[in-house]
């Protein structure tokens, strides 16, 4: 973070899945959003505590259960439901999954804010972007959070890991409309742009999409066809 950043960013490792979880915020407000809180709440929130950071909200890149809790795989997974119970605040989320996020977590269309592609939630002088980055799931975003004096930071949620993507065989899944986010939506970005994917697939939990365009095999396909091989679909 640079000096003349508002931004307050951090980066957490949550849960049996290597999840990683971000808190996005200002710092000069003290603001900030969770994003996918899951596996351990209470940690989460007392973190957010002991940095004078007040969460505002939650925002959530898809609505599996290792995201915003549910059950996945014989795991129960705490999540939303129970950061609420803690800490009530809107869950911002794409109104593609809101439907999703109820059955998933029980909580109420009283909490829940649908978004559309390309809304902008603003923490001080940093803003957040919701682009609507279909195929793992049908109503998956990545987030990309801009401030003064920062290079972009882009949540990618399961969209988008480091050297390699999402899986598509789940429910809802969908590997063109995957290749299509990848390289109509986000290879479009500048390669300055940071990387921050839902999950560790490797031991990496940041890049950049000019290193992904280099070196990730799904950003290199050059064709659907390719790309449908790759995914074996």
């Amino acid at each position: 973070m640079s000096e003349q950043s508002d931004l307050y960013f951090s980066q957490h490792t949550a849960g049996q899945m290597a999840n990683l979880v971000y808190m996005v915020g200002s710092s000069e407000t003290r603001e900030a959003l969770i994003v996918d809180p899951a596996w351990n709440v209470d940690a989460l929130l007392d973190k957010a505590e002991e940095e004078g950071i007040e969460l505002v909200g939650v925002l959530c890149t898809h609505c599996h259960p290792d995201h915003v809790g549910g059950r996945v795989m014989g795991f129960d997974i705490e999540g939303v439901e129970q950061l609420l119970q803690r800490k009530p605040v809107p869950v911002h989320i794409s109104a593609l999954e809101a439907d999703g996020l109820r059955l998933m977590t029980g909580i109420g269309d009283d909490v829940i804010v649908p978004h559309e592609d390309g809304d902008v939630i603003e923490l001080g002088s940093v803003s957040i972007r919701l682009i609507h980055t279909p195929g793992h799931s049908p109503g998956s975003q990545c987030l990309l959070v801009e401030t003064q004096g920062e290079p972009p930071h882009l949540i990618s949620g399961d969209t988008l890991f480091i050297g390699s993507v999402g899986r598509v065989d789940l429910p809802g899944g969908d590997p063109a409309a995957l290749y299509h986010s990848l390289h109509s939506v986000l290879k479009a970005l500048p390669d300055e742009t940071r990387v921050f994917p839902g999950h560790l697939s490797s031991a990496e939990g940041c890049s950049t999409m000019e290193e992904q365009k280099r070196s990730n095999p799904f950003l290199r396909v050059e064709s659907l066809e390719m790309f449908l091989s790759f995914m074996g679909a």
